[in-house]
């Protein structure tokens, strides 16, 4: 069934969990509300999300450098100084550098792309839809899911996983702050790469990164 965007927003007003987890839920309850919150609450969503509102002012700067040629530094935050020298958060931190390093995002979460790249994104999907011949009835559609795949690819939690391509990096972290206690939240993060803007031979990091942590 079509789960419509104003059911979604409902659904996240009431329970703090993110977009893709909400829409999820919907679809295994038939839409209905009330069975969907349930979904969240088994998962370990809906406790999730109380803590999202939590500050968290303690944490971890990282860095992963790549063969010399990539170079990414992060910030990942916890609520105290104890969760950020655990072994488990530290291991994500550089989970999620080298996350950084071979998908190349560009934003931590949907919130922070400019509405203006967005709005952008739609007109070039939906020039390209009218192009294939597609009716207007389905345009709006057909754009709405082309728009997902561009959030994938720009937005570091709605990527898949690198070392888990089942499990976007979303929930990875939802699934170690049910497992820590705590609220942690990815900050920031830059990526520098040699020669970045200039003209050069095409090469697959994604792939690279892969290896070296032990995916292929």
């Amino acid at each position: 069934m079509n789960i419509s965007a104003s059911q979604i927003k409902e659904l996240r007003e009431k329970t703090g969990a993110g977009m893709m987890d909400c829409k999820k839920a919907l679809a295994e309850s038939d839409g209905n509300l009330e069975k969907a919150i349930d979904f969240l609450r088994e998962k370990g969503l809906a406790s999730v999300a109380k803590k999202s509102s939590r500050i968290t002012s303690e944490g971890l700067v990282d860095s992963y450098i790549h063969g010399g040629r990539i170079g990414v530094l992060i910030e990942v935050n916890s609520e105290t100084d104890f969760v950020a020298k655990n072994e488990e958060f530290k291991s994500f931190v550089r989970d999620i550098a080298m996350q950084v390093a071979a998908m190349s995002p560009k934003y931590v979460t949907r919130e922070e792309v400019p509405e203006s790249e967005v709005e952008h994104e739609k007109e070039i999907l939906t020039e390209q839809a009218r192009q294939e011949g597609k009716p207007d009835k389905i345009i709006e559609k057909m754009v709405e899911g082309r728009l997902e795949k561009f959030y994938e690819e720009i937005v570091l939690v709605d990527q898949k996983f690198i070392k888990d391509g089942d499990k976007k990096v979303s929930d990875i972290l939802n699934d170690l702050i049910s497992k820590i206690g705590e609220n942690i939240k990815i900050r920031r993060f830059v990526r520098f790469e040699v020669g970045e803007g200039l003209e050069k031979k095409c090469e697959d990091f994604a792939e690279e990164v892969a290896k070296q942590m032990g995916t292929n």
